[in-house]
């Protein structure tokens, strides 16, 4: 027997890309070659950190727990669409649907706030050296660290808990490739007043807050590597806040576009195009911007080769 839940829906479709076989195949072997390079790209970066005891640092525990974050963000996601694509069947149980909604907007939310103590940790390194022991010793790394998971797992609960009360008699047709916040809203045929208010409070001001002040922390960063006059640190300490600066650019431009604008500006092709980048890009780029300028790295990365 069926569970019941709110507006009689025991499970949603979801749409995906395209209906056609002929597109279907060359998507799924597409996306299964995207999702194996960030799954290696990022278990590089976590087991290189991990057996290398001179990366065992702030800056580095943080990348590999951004590398964790976006391997399960990814995994997530992309197992369930290569599924769909493989074996047609679009079908989705209304609890693994709020599971993958609440497990999307958890992650994300805690690689905002990991990316932003990723900002204060290249602040205090570059504009306060001399305090940086004190300052980011294990405790407060550890500290930081937990806070961006408790944060993202904590305060996502709210938009769970209101998406799943709500009443969906218009359609169970999900126009996306999952679970995602705004088409369920648009299904949904009770008032959503309180979900999108809260969910304008997150996704605009929390971020609006981590982007100003990340973006102070670059502020601050620059002008102190202008004022060094050794050329070679210089270059060295602009290319790993390039690296982290990029990341962070991509990120807010994205949540920008899918989170600061109404339901009705909702466009299921645009809005798939534009989370197709957000759910690859980032997880792609990231083991590829943090490690291609990083000496320590790559020294790291060909001793575990060698072993």
């Amino acid at each position: 027997m069926k569970a019941k839940y709110p507006g009689n829906v025991s499970e949603f479709i979801i749409q995906g890309f395209c209906d056609t076989p002929e597109c279907q195949l060359p998507l799924f072997v597409l996306f299964l070659i995207i999702y194996l390079f960030i799954i290696t790209g990022n278990l590089i970066i976590i087991f290189s950190i991990l057996f290398n005891s001179n990366l065992h640092r702030p800056m580095y525990k943080f990348l590999q727990n951004l590398s964790l974050i976006d391997i399960y963000f990814t995994s997530n996601i992309l197992p369930a669409l290569l599924h769909l694509l493989i074996t047609k069947q679009n079908k989705i149980s209304f609890f693994w649907c709020m599971t993958q909604l609440y497990l999307y907007m958890s992650l994300a939310f805690s690689e905002y706030i990991l990316l932003t103590a990723m900002s204060y940790d290249r602040y205090v390194a570059i504009c306060d050296p001399f305090h940086y022991i004190a300052r980011m010793s294990k405790k407060h790394c550890a500290w930081l660290i937990s806070t961006s998971y408790c944060a993202g797992f904590v305060g996502s609960v709210g938009h769970v808990v209101l998406v799943s009360k709500l009443s969906y008699c218009k359609s169970h047709v999900i126009e996306h490739f999952f679970c995602d916040l705004i088409p369920l809203l648009k299904l949904s045929c009770s008032d959503t007043f309180n979900v999108e208010i809260l969910t304008y409070v997150i996704g605009t001001s929390l971020s609006f807050n981590f982007f100003l002040f990340t973006l102070i922390s670059y502020i601050f960063i620059i002008s102190t590597i202008l004022k060094i006059a050794v050329h070679t640190w210089t270059s060295k300490a602009f290319s790993t806040c390039a690296s982290h600066l990029t990341c962070v650019i991509i990120l807010y431009d994205t949540i920008i576009c899918m989170d600061t604008r109404p339901i009705k500006a909702f466009n299921p092709k645009k809005d798939q195009c534009v989370t197709v980048l957000y759910i690859i890009l980032i997880p792609i780029f990231n083991p590829v911007i943090y490690t291609l300028k990083n000496e320590d790295f790559k020294d790291s990365l060909r001793n575990l080769m060698l072993k």
